[in-house]
């Protein structure tokens, strides 16, 4: 099997435009040259990559298989000509930091700081994404390091604690749930909520959790951020579901009521990890050393 960049962009090229003629002319190619370069590719395999009929080409199992890889080896390629991109710019390293949302908001920027002010020319790309598709990425290769929850499958990978960070329901101090000594998350369902945006890895993660209980979230209202969640709540917005550390700023100083949930979910962990700590460069193992200290 022999493949080169120019083979894989072409054959992603031609399964997103759906023929060859697109594919070849989005990837700067004459027809001729393209069809050569997918026949190449099906022989030295000895399998065909594409159905071809009169409507375009569609891939073959192992065709979208191929495709597959040909996104991430493209997205590595993103990566190295970015990071080199950097050094070539005086920096003398990148990580690429991937976490969920309570360690982005409640933990991290301090932490940051203090690693960025000891490290001037190191930079630290940062990224929130709910824990399992984190999990994913550093499993791909796709990122240095990752904070998860230990909610989210992580045996295949090497962690170390970060911080214990449960998530509680809050509520006005007058509420239904009030007398509830701890509901479980399912109970809070038949009221309305107050979440963060619907692409925070927090708010896709509670939209999960609902409909494994076979529910839909009744979401009143989007707040930006835990503080304006906590205000909205305060104000007999609804409820809210967020990490105790966001939860113990607000107690005292606004009209509100914590409990604990049940869940074994919600009893969560943070763990930063990697695919392996000993093989990260000595910029990105020192940052982990930084968060281990913190």
């Amino acid at each position: 099997m022999h493949f080169d960049l120019i083979d894989l962009t072409l054959f992603q090229h031609t399964l997103e435009c759906g023929n060859i003629t697109a594919g070849a002319a989005r990837s700067h190619l004459s027809l001729p040259a393209a069809s050569a370069r997918i026949r190449a590719m099906e022989a030295s395999l000895g399998i065909a990559l594409l159905e071809r009929n009169r409507r375009g080409v569609h891939p073959t199992p192992a065709g979208q298989a191929l495709l597959q890889h040909a996104r991430l080896i493209g997205q590595q390629v993103e990566r190295l000509q970015y990071d080199l991109a950097q050094y070539a710019q005086g920096q003398q390293g990148q990580v690429r930091l991937l976490c969920n949302t309570a360690a982005l908001t409640e933990y991290l920027p301090e932490l940051l700081a203090g690693y960025l002010a000891d490290h001037p020319g190191v930079s630290v790309d940062v990224q929130e994404q709910p824990s399992l598709r984190i999990a994913q990425a550093i499993t791909q290769g796709m990122a240095d390091l990752g904070i998860v929850s230990s909610a989210a499958p992580s045996a295949h990978l090497q962690t170390r604690p970060f911080r214990d960070d449960p998530l509680v329901l809050v509520m006005p101090l007058v509420h239904p749930l009030a007398a509830i000594h701890q509901p479980d998350f399912g109970a809070s369902l038949a009221h309305g909520h107050v979440c963060l945006g619907p692409h925070s890895a927090l708010a896709l993660h509670l939209e999960e959790q609902a409909l494994r209980l076979g529910r839909r979230m009744q979401v009143r209202v989007r707040a930006e951020g835990f503080d304006g969640i906590i205000r909205m709540v305060a104000g007999g917005a609804g409820v809210g579901v967020l990490p105790l550390a966001s939860v113990r700023r607000w107690e005292g100083v606004l009209p509100l009521r914590w409990v604990a949930l049940r869940d074994d979910w919600a009893n969560r962990k943070l763990l930063v990890c990697a695919r392996d700590f000993s093989l990260l460069p000595g910029y990105a193992a020192a940052l982990v050393a930084h968060l281990d200290a913190g």
